[in-house]
């Protein structure tokens, strides 16, 4: 019985957490309530402040899960090999993605809620990006070594620029709806940076095989 309580506090907080992350990708941190995700889940708020005391907490839990998620995602692009632009281009379309569900990145709708946030959150918030640019840091580097891709500056400041214009070409696509939109600009902001063309990568892969 107790495992079976257990059981369906972990589904409602999850319930919760769905609920939350997707009216965050869509409205922002500050266009919900508590009551509009109790009046979705048809509970009362107090049932929701016994899983998640208050907003913040929400919010906390919500940043988590979504980065944990983002960096398995990033995890599976390294399994699955490749050179640098082709990892880079897996990783735009991450972004289209959640685009073609007609949501924005978690992260970075909070981050122009960022002033409003509280500080626990905003920790969170940053640490994401500081993340994401390691991460395209270490390939961008990779690709620097081996040829596949140039640039002009550092690793870090090319990674930086990567993560801004994705989220600026996502929310630019947004009103648009139009997620053919976004990833036209992520492959002229991408390709910038190959020193080989989709096409002579896709011939070289395919001679490889």
């Amino acid at each position: 019985m107790a495992r079976r309580r257990q059981r369906g506090n972990a589904d409602t907080a999850t319930r919760i957490l769905d609920i939350a992350e997707r009216l965050v990708q869509s409205r922002g941190f500050n266009g919900f309530s508590y009551a509009d995700v109790a009046a979705e889940l048809g509970i009362t708020k107090a049932s929701l402040h016994y899983h998640f005391a208050g907003k913040a907490e929400l919010g906390d839990a919500l940043i988590a899960r979504y980065a944990a998620r983002f960096a398995e995602a990033l995890e599976q692009i390294d399994q699955r090999g490749g050179d640098a632009p082709a990892k880079l281009d897996a990783y735009a379309g991450l972004y289209a993605d959640v685009l073609r569900e007609k949501r924005m990145c978690l992260c970075g709708m909070l981050a122009a809620d960022y002033d409003t946030l509280p500080k626990p959150m905003r920790d969170a918030v940053i640490r994401f990006f500081d993340d994401n640019e390691l991460w395209l840091t270490r390939v961008l580097g990779q690709g620097h070594e081996d040829g596949s891709v140039r640039i002009g500056g550092s690793a870090s400041e090319a990674a930086q620029a990567i993560i801004g214009g994705l989220e600026g070409a996502l929310l630019v696509a947004r009103p648009y709806g139009d997620v053919a939109r976004f990833k036209a600009t992520a492959t002229q902001l991408l390709e910038g940076l190959a020193n080989t063309s989709p096409a002579e990568r896709a011939a070289a892969s395919s001679a490889s095989a």
